[in-house]
């Protein structure tokens, strides 16, 4: 077993394990994808097994695979069958899991690793689940020497890994540390899962249900290890009738470029991810960082109302699924968990983001990240099967142990390995006119 003599620095060999990967959820729509990136890039010397519930599901999408996965283990258990996670995760190097709601699924598996000192991967999206592993398996984790990964998909990869490489340059630079910092979403086409129309679901009944968990969700530092080293409280709600419109309808016009923004539906845990790894690396990023991340509905005499629409569709969806009555009806309109779009639908997906900063010595930067590939199925398959190579087969990865983000466990060695890929991370000096809202 791998440990750590702490958070960083070098750490023993880990002894023999049986497997080097086992991808647990893999019959599910992401995990099928996952599979068969695996598959095309694991490379034939790989002990990869495939896990889940059901073991004909797992003998069909074997026999789906083809040859290149002929000789993988299957191996049948139960999200809830702890003891027999435990034994799993024990034979294994890596243990990557698509199977969510994590904070209803996936506490056992990720204990399992963390008491294993098995590094382990998800494709969480939920502040809950990520809040409940720094309590519960950091500790732990960080004695066994597992890295604990989590958001390792379209939720939070883009945007920890876009922001981490804008800081490196800013420093590289002599230009300070980051400040007001905005990520725009200029093109998103493609679906998202049904796994992650689920962790919302389950998400917004917590949050109604628990006065504590619309505590931590209503904070913009929950995840914070070191909460108290942190800002009191997010921005400041305006006041007025401009202010409390804001609030119910979140959109804004950048004044330098006079295009409009409103919400994107996945910033409220991305922001958190980014703000954790900036926490985590003991804010290299800089004390300064305001961090926050919109879509781009450019500057046409239609945009605002597509801001405004996107903001009440948005803020109606949240409510709506936290009630019973209406969560009835908007479930007939969802996908459900290990649903997804057809092959044709997957090829014509694609994203583009976009991240501007301004530094503390007024300097901007601007950072390019994207890939022809629709972000919610086949990107977010990409980029978990190259998280989960990564820690099975690079060297000087992971970075830190105890509960990590992408960029604090894995950092610029997945940033090389998805630009191998055909992703897109660039990073530039911005001299344009126009503004960064804060």
């Amino acid at each position: 077993m791998r440990r750590a003599a702490g958070r960083h620095g070098s750490m023993t060999a880990m002894s023999p394990r049986e497997l080097d990967i086992v991808l647990y959820g893999a019959t599910g729509f992401v995990g099928a994808l996952t599979a068969a990136h695996l598959v095309r890039n694991a490379g034939p010397d790989m002990r990869v097994a495939l896990a889940g519930r059901s073991r004909p599901k797992l003998e069909a999408l074997r026999a789906e695979l083809g040859q290149g996965a002929a000789q993988w283990e299957l191996v049948a258990v139960d999200a809830t069958d702890a003891p027999g996670l435990r034994t799993l995760a024990a034979r294994t190097r890596v243990l990557a899991s698509t199977v969510g709601p994590y904070v209803a699924h996936g506490k056992d598996v990720a204990r399992a690793c963390a008491e294993e000192g098995t590094h382990y991967a998800d494709l969480t999206g939920e502040v809950l689940f990520v809040r409940w592993s720094l309590d519960e398996l950091d500790a732990r984790a960080t004695e066994t020497g597992a890295a604990i990964v989590h958001a390792c998909g379209f939720d939070s990869i883009p945007s920890d890994l876009g922001v981490l490489i804008t800081a490196q340059r800013v420093a590289a630079d002599g230009e300070g540390a980051l400040g007001a910092t905005t990520l725009l979403v200029r093109s998103l086409r493609g679906g998202f899962s049904g796994g992650t129309v689920d962790s919302m679901r389950q998400q917004a009944i917590t949050s109604r249900s628990t006065p504590g968990a619309r505590r931590i969700l209503g904070d913009p530092y929950a995840l914070s290890p070191r909460r108290s080293d942190e800002p009191p409280s997010g921005r400041r709600p305006s006041s007025g009738l401009v202010g409390r419109l804001r609030r119910l309808v979140p959109i804004d016009r950048d004044p330098g470029t006079g295009r409009w923004t409103g919400p994107f539906v996945m910033a409220s845990f991305n922001t958190r991810i980014v703000r954790l790894s900036n926490t985590l690396t003991d804010w290299s990023y800089g004390r300064d960082l305001r961090y926050r991340e919109v879509t781009d509905f450019g500057s046409g005499p239609m945009s605002p109302v597509m801001a405004a629409g996107m903001a009440v569709g948005l803020g109606g969806l949240v409510a709506g699924l936290a009630l019973t009555p209406t969560r009835a009806v908007i479930d007939r309109f969802l996908p459900r968990p290990g649903e997804g779009p057809g092959p044709e639908a997957q090829a014509a997906g694609r994203f583009r983001l976009e991240i501007r900063t301004t530094t503390t010595n007024g300097a901007r930067y601007r950072t390019r990240v994207g890939a022809d590939l629709d972000p919610g199925y086949g990107g977010t398959a990409v980029m978990f099967g190259e998280t989960i190579l990564s820690l099975a087969l690079d060297a000087d990865v992971p970075r830190r142990v105890g509960v990590c983000t992408p960029a604090t466990a894995l950092g610029e060695v997945l940033v090389d390995r998805l630009r191998a890929q055909g992703f897109t991370f660039d990073v530039e000096r911005d001299e344009r006119a126009g503004s960064v809202a804060a």
